[in-house]
């Protein structure tokens, strides 16, 4: 039953910042921090720091640009707003299609944790499994979602914590592994020093831990859901940042110091297999078990971005308007059952494949790729806000720190990231599908704005001719 309400404000500010923390710590660190790790060594220290950094300053931007109007209900909102009707429905798309590929990442990954448990389960039925939990979830009332979701990300931040005080407690305590491994602090410069593959591996290292980070910015499509978005907001930003970065690292350290990184295996998770290392199989299996859990709040944070997004461009007629229509539950349930529909269509097909760990680094890469568009044309919108809008920047209550100068030193970190991506084999082959999808939605445009165009010269002739034949019906009564 279709209700014409608009979405409800039902997140509170623990829901939105467990939801933005799971929809950011998922695959990218439980699984891909084994690869960056085998690639960057102890250096992944630095690349998780610069990362974290750079895109707090795009959080920035985002924050002071969605509170300088209370009408925009998400970045795409002030991308249109600020840059033209063609810049806001190439952004939503592109965000909707990210979470959508991110999505399938996640539930390629779910496919694998699922086969240390059953390694002759068929990886469709975990896939069809997972993807059936996730609608469930989805096309609940948002704060039943928001309640769900934050007891999901919970579980993945007192995994993580727990695994932090863990590895911290083996190295104080000279814990020896069945294979003569130390657990000590020095194992992080003990292999080649922190920095043992030099630049190449810093390069090397980008280019799957800039997928990790995907997903900060989900905050910026909660503004019509959310409470108190003038205090929220503003909160959830200083907060969550500072907190992904300090999992991160502080995890991958303690993995380094427990397990030298030459023997972090990059195809399997390191978090599973550091507790294999050690002999504490039972262990591995639990923390199997949370992986599996944080890879579900990651994607179900996804299929919430992309029916809240496809939501957005239908209201602004960007999207066929089956998708601005709510549910009972105030739920854009047209969006979520689309989006649930192409994750388990590419879900299956992929997870055929021979190497589920090339099939994660393909399409983890493809959504970096996604996301750093996405980063870029919030910063470009922030450009444009400070120069047509220089009074409202002068009167926010929510600058961004430093401005205009980190805001270009975004963009030459996100040239340094295209530029890496293009020195594998693998993740290269992404960057020849971002053209491919503009070009897409380039003539998806082309189409919608001559149609735009086409009735409105319809309208047009029709008003005219009525006028014409109203005049011509005046000077025969008149006659």
């Amino acid at each position: 039953m279709e209700s014409n309400h608009k979405l409800e404000r039902g997140l509170g500010q623990r829901q939105i910042e467990m939801i933005a923390i799971g929809g950011c710590i998922g695959t990218g660190l439980f699984m891909g921090s084994g690869k960056t790790i085998s690639i960057a060594g102890p250096s992944i220290i630095l690349i998780y720091a610069v990362i974290g950094c750079i895109l707090y300053f795009v959080m920035r931007a985002m924050g002071e640009l969605l509170l300088s109007n209370l009408n925009y209900k998400s970045f795409v909102d002030f991308s249109e707003d600020l840059l033209g009707p063609s810049a806001g429905f190439f952004m939503g798309w592109t965000y909707w299609f990210a979470w959508i590929v991110a999505a399938i990442a996640e539930i390629i990954a779910i496919t694998g944790y699922i086969a240390f448990w059953w390694p002759n389960l068929p990886p469709w039925i975990s896939a069809l499994s997972i993807v059936l939990l996730l609608l469930t979830l989805n096309i609940l009332s948002v704060k039943a979602f928001g309640e769900l979701e934050f007891w999901l990300a919970i579980i993945k931040v007192v995994a993580i914590i727990s695994l932090i005080a863990l590895g911290i407690y083996l190295c104080i305590t000279g814990f020896v592994s069945p294979s003569g491994v130390t657990a000590h602090i020095s194992n992080l410069w003990s292999y080649g020093g922190l920095f043992p593959n030099g630049v190449s591996g810093l390069l090397g290292g980008l280019q799957t831990a800039i997928f990790a980070f995907a997903g900060m910015e989900i905050i910026g499509t909660m503004m019509a859901e959310t409470k108190d978005p003038e205090r929220m907001l503003p909160d959830a930003i200083h907060k969550i940042p500072f907190r992904i970065m300090i999992f991160y690292i502080g995890t991958v350290m303690v993995l380094m110091m427990v397990t030298p990184w030459v023997d972090i295996s990059p195809n399997e998770s390191p978090f599973v297999g550091m507790f294999s290392l050690v002999g504490m199989v039972s262990a591995a299996s639990l923390i199997n078990g949370v992986v599996i859990s944080s890879a579900t709040s990651s994607s179900n944070s996804g299929i919430y971005a992309t029916s809240r997004m496809v939501y957005g461009l239908a209201k602004n007629h960007h999207a066929p308007s089956i998708f601005g229509k709510l549910s009972s539950h105030k739920i854009p349930t047209g969006g979520i059952f689309f989006g649930t529909g192409l994750v388990l269509s590419a879900s299956l097909i992929l997870t055929t494949t021979q190497s589920m760990m090339s099939a994660f680094e393909l399409v983890g890469s493809v959504t970096a790729i996604l996301f750093i568009y996405i980063w870029s044309m919030i910063l470009l919108a922030y450009l444009a806000y400070r120069k047509r809008l220089p009074q409202a920047h002068d009167e926010s209550k929510f600058k961004t720190p430093l401005g205009k100068t980190m805001i270009y030193v975004a963009f030459v970190f996100f040239a340094i990231v295209i530029y890496a991506l293009g020195l594998n084999e693998n993740t290269r082959i992404a960057l020849y599908f971002l053209p491919l999808w503009f070009v897409v939605l380039g003539f998806f445009y082309w189409f919608k704005t001559r149609r735009s165009v086409n009735q409105k010269a319809l309208i047009a002739a029709f008003k005219k001719k009525v006028i014409e034949q109203n005049v011509a019906a005046k000077i025969y009564r008149a006659r």
